[in-house]
């Protein structure tokens, strides 16, 4: 168990992070408990942060900051944190994430990372592993951060039909998945379009990709497989993947029809009332 007088702030961010609560705490004249009785915890949960033993959440760090009158020192810190806590192989997808300007992705099964929510995100990391579930599904969610900056990503996803109707975490986890895709309905840097049975064979029968675009440096593609990832800028997969991406665009629907066609499966497979033998009413 780390103990708090002989924390290492360079050993890790989360030490880093413990030690800077820590400091700004003792500096502002609070003990665990009272800072703890402002942010909405408890003083034992203060402690577990200071030495490293629990992940901050993002509300706890940006009420910390506010208390503690920090200038935000925390709630940067904290993505760091959730950041150095990804998989190795996927901490250089997530730099990527932050530093580029417009992300393409496409998605057969399930939707990506980025607009999950908390419930649908558990449920995807839960399957066959239930270890450290709370802070797994902290940190993925901490990846959907880069929208909060003053120039976000732009970011387009192409998900196939069947995405829609895998069941994911029961039917109020997909509901709640639906609905947060059409928040996204009217926001032009966020933009979901819905590739259809209907267009059959498809250039993406391969596999989901993403394609990221950093200012300066070559264009990336992304793919994955079981426990690893395989980011590349070779010329010619990236030429190949972006040819395979305007063509599902192509054959995908329009923004407009995407969002009708997500609003009628998530009120007709997904709706609040069902008849006893599990068909929708109305």
């Amino acid at each position: 168990m780390t103990q708090i007088n002989t924390l290492d702030p360079g050993a890790s961010p989360l030490d880093y992070f413990g030690f800077e609560l820590r400091r700004c705490r003792e500096a502002a004249g609070l003990t665990q408990k009272q800072l703890g009785g402002i942010v909405y915890c408890t003083g034992s949960l203060v402690g577990q942060i200071e030495t490293a033993r629990k992940l901050p959440t993002l509300p706890f760090s940006e009420r910390a900051d506010v208390a503690l009158e920090t200038g935000g020192l925390l709630s940067r810190l904290y993505v760091l944190v959730m950041r150095s806590r990804l998989p190795a192989w996927f901490q250089q997808v997530a730099e990527l994430e932050s530093r580029a300007t417009e992300i393409c992705t496409f998605q057969t099964h399930m939707v990506h990372g980025l607009l999950q929510t908390r419930e649908y995100a558990r449920a995807v990391l839960g399957v066959l592993d239930d270890t450290d579930l709370d802070d797994r599904t902290e940190v993925r969610l901490a990846r959907q951060r880069i929208f909060d900056k003053d120039e976000p990503p732009v970011f387009w996803m192409i998900l196939s039909e069947a995405a829609l109707y895998l069941e994911i975490g029961g039917r109020e986890t997909m509901r709640g998945q639906l609905e947060r895709l059409l928040s996204f309905e009217h926001n032009p840097r966020i933009n979901v379009q819905v590739l259809p049975f209907t267009a059959g064979a498809h250039a993406g029968l391969q596999g989901p990709f993403n394609l990221y675009r950093v200012p300066g440096d070559p264009t990336i593609v992304y793919t994955e497989g079981y426990g690893s990832g395989h980011p590349t800028a070779n010329p010619d997969i990236v030429k190949d993947c972006a040819l395979r991406y305007d063509h599902l665009q192509a054959a995908a629907l329009s923004l407009k029809n995407s969002a009708e066609l997500i609003r009628r499966v998530m009120e007709g497979r997904y709706g609040e009332h069902r008849d006893t033998g599990g068909e929708p009413v109305a």
